[in-house]
């Protein structure tokens, strides 16, 4: 793999600097117990050392990146950024942490380090593909920005808030608040809708009246719950307007905007009190007649095929082709006329 002639004598030195570090100096089968001792408080004390030397480094490298996570703070940097920075600081702090370990403790070289993995690259880098692709989409989301911590997302299907944008994941929390991993590679190339770009958000709701009712009337109730309610903001102003003229309702459209964090129960709210408001002014919604009317239909016509096959079962069984013939009785069975 090692194309370079004075690559791979570098290699090799380096992998017999860290096998001599271990290999006593006299065979185990001759040793004495006092230099089996000694042999194994060399190696424990190695052991021992770069194990310390590397807690040490993993907390050295924490304080690290909390600290640049505090100062890209002060600067004003997005979290989504902040913590994408955070992550990838840590791991390069861990890389050369390891590098002086192998230096210090073992003797072996970074060059040789580095040329191993160049040399293991291309394997890595087949072997890995998705990984990698998913380092480069997080690079793309932390530069274009599509979404940020805290925003209410929809992504191929899934939808919650964005809590962390990771270097190979994204992690959402749904509205069950169950935990949403999405690779970084599905979210560049699935549609991106972010429901939370600005602090307001927009309530629709489209109820079906009967052609009976009155347009106003319905009106009316529906713009006296939105002016009661404190959570609906005044501007944009709320209104309702009529949709469609479909085949068995007016559909009329309620919109108003309401702040982020009340939409859903705002909607539900108003699903409630439009409905019994509707109760009391004698108004019927269309939706839930036109699906028992359906129904019905379908029923109706189930049965009457039903009906029509049981109707051509009955007549042929009646045909005269299939009855069996009466028989007519013999000259001897008929009685003789009396002679008189």
């Amino acid at each position: 793999m090692l194309a370079d002639p004075k690559t791979q004598a570098e290699v090799q030195d380096s992998l017999s600097n860290l096998t001599r570090q271990f290999d006593p100096d006299v065979p185990f089968h001759l040793m004495t117990a006092e230099q089996f001792w000694g042999w194994a408080m060399d190696v424990g004390i190695k052991l021992g050392g770069a194990l310390l030397v590397f807690y040490i480094g993993m907390h050295l490298a924490k304080w690290a990146v909390r600290a640049a996570g505090r100062a890209l703070t002060r600067a004003h940097v997005e979290p989504t950024s902040t913590q994408f920075i955070g992550r990838v600081l840590y791991i390069a702090l861990m890389i050369v942490l390891l590098l002086a370990i192998l230096q210090g403790f073992f003797g072996v070289a970074p060059t040789s380090f580095i040329a191993i993995m160049g040399a293991a690259g291309l394997a890595i880098g087949l072997a890995l593909k998705d990984s990698l692709s998913n380092v480069a989409s997080g690079v793309m989301l932390v530069t274009l920005k599509p979404f940020r911590v805290g925003d209410v997302v929809q992504i191929g299907g899934s939808s919650g808030t964005v809590e962390m944008v990771r270097i190979f994941q994204t992690q959402l929390r749904g509205a069950d608040n169950q935990t949403i991993v999405l690779p970084n590679n599905l979210i560049t190339t699935a549609p991106i809708i972010n429901l939370t770009p600005d602090t307001r958000r927009r309530i629709e709701l489209v109820i079906g009246i009967s052609y009976e009712d009155d347009i106003d009337v319905a009106r009316a109730a529906i713009m006296d719950i939105m002016q009661a309610d404190k959570r609906i903001l005044d501007m944009p102003a709320p209104d309702v307007v009529v949709y469609e003229l479909a085949d068995i309702a007016v559909r009329l459209g309620v919109r108003c905007h309401v702040s982020n964090a009340d939409h859903f129960a705002t909607k539900c709210d108003l699903n409630e009190r439009i409905k019994k408001a509707f109760d009391k002014a004698g108004i019927s919604i269309q939706q839930a007649q036109r699906d028992i009317r359906a129904q019905r239909r379908v029923l109706e016509a189930v049965q009457s095929s039903a009906a029509s096959a049981a109707g051509v079962t009955d007549t042929a069984q009646s045909s005269p082709d299939q009855q069996s013939p009466t028989p007519s009785p013999s000259p001897d069975q008929q009685s003789q006329p009396d002679q008189r």
